[in-house]
């Protein structure tokens, strides 16, 4: 199995958080579509296990007008897919627009709410409201959506516990399968950043951070949700399946401006300019860098993206990779937190126990080569 991975760089406007690639919705959008087809078909060989997910993500793909999302969609490998993801703004999505999309095949929403409150939403330069938020998911579930994903954010400035608290009990009434809850971070070049720096906002404690991370656990679990990666939940047999690949190892192509992939051994990753990347594609030459990795570096990733699991690093998978060696000097270098609980061992696996995740970037740099 393969994942297909397909990058929309078009926002309606650029959310104060956000360091990812993204630019105002353009004229450059049918080229960009057509370059996208093209790399398809320039690209597709690399990877020879079938394509069993999709997943189309930005930016903001939702912004696609149907024609374009239909044409892109039908010239893909769609046949036999388990998993058909498209990301979604609240202020975009209806009941005609999500019967558009399931006609399509796709069958998974991931939609960015980030809060349910007015006053964080303005904060961080959203465009949708809470009741805009709560008014698309039910358009989702109407127009034949059984799969949705969430994402809500946590550690906003001036964000509350009682308010975090809030957004997570209106999230988890709509009933999504999935929900996906990140921390802030302040990346360097946005807007947040700038404004940290400026002393026009103060970032929220590290004691009140914690709580708001309890919260989510306690309540998710209650609900029902597994907590299954670092950042992510899901109802039982709801996982992302798409994402998943990443954690996993599992190869995947990506398309597009600032796409990245990998073959199981090699990473390409495709650099950034809508117009330099339409124009190359066009002129039948990769836009992507090749990041050959080391052995070290192939043991970090490796280390990084399984322990941000709750099954974490399988010890014969381990083994068959890097060695039994390897699997040894794992086990010693990870004998100070296991002392400490903050990471079991069992007779098949190694992982980070839950309360351990937020302290998690501690612990890879202590396993990493």
């Amino acid at each position: 199995m393969a994942g297909l991975y397909i990058h929309i760089p078009f926002c309606h406007s650029k959310c104060s958080y956000c360091d990812f690639y993204s630019m105002p919705y353009t004229k450059h959008t049918d080229a960009y579509v057509d370059a996208l087809i093209q790399e398809w078909h320039m690209r597709k060989s690399e990877i020879s296990a079938p394509f069993t997910t999709v997943y189309i993500g930005g930016g903001t793909p939702s912004i696609l007008p149907p024609e374009k999302l239909k044409r892109l969609v039908e010239s893909l490998p769609c046949d036999n897919l388990t998993e058909f993801t498209i990301e979604a703004n609240p202020e975009d999505v209806t009941i005609d627009y999500t019967r558009f999309i399931s006609n399509l095949g796709i069958n998974r929403v991931s939609i960015g709410i980030q809060s349910f409150s007015d006053t964080e939403l303005k904060m961080i330069n959203r465009r949708h409201s809470g009741k805009d938020a709560e008014e698309a998911l039910l358009a989702l579930r109407r127009g034949g959506i059984k799969n949705i994903s969430g994402d809500l954010i946590y550690g906003l400035p001036g964000q509350t516990i009682s308010s975090w608290q809030e957004s997570l009990d209106r999230l988890v009434d709509s009933g999504v399968e999935h929900i996906s809850a990140y921390s802030l971070s302040y990346e360097p070049g946005t807007r947040l950043h700038a404004m940290l720096s400026s002393g026009k906002i103060i970032e929220t404690d590290e004691e009140t951070v914690n709580e708001m991370y309890l919260r989510l656990t306690e309540t998710l679990r209650k609900a029902g949700y597994e907590h299954y990666e670092i950042s992510n939940f899901a109802l039982p047999g709801k996982r992302a399946v798409h994402n998943s690949s990443y954690w996993h190892f599992t190869p995947y192509l990506g398309l597009g401006t600032a796409a990245h992939s990998f073959d199981g051994t090699t990473r390409r990753a495709n650099r950034r300019g809508i117009g330099a990347y339409i124009n190359a594609i066009s002129a039948g030459n990769p836009f992507y860098d090749v990041e050959t990795e080391s052995a070290d570096e192939l043991y970090n990733d490796y280390i990084i993206t399984a322990l941000r699991t709750a099954e974490g690093i399988n010890k014969q998978h381990f083994s068959d990779q890097f060695g039994a060696k390897a699997l040894n000097s794992l086990l010693e270098e990870s004998r100070q937190f296991i002392n400490t609980g903050k990471i079991i061992d069992t007779p098949t696996s190694v992982y980070i126990d839950e309360a351990a995740f937020l302290v998690s970037d501690s612990i890879f740099v202590e396993l990493i080569h």
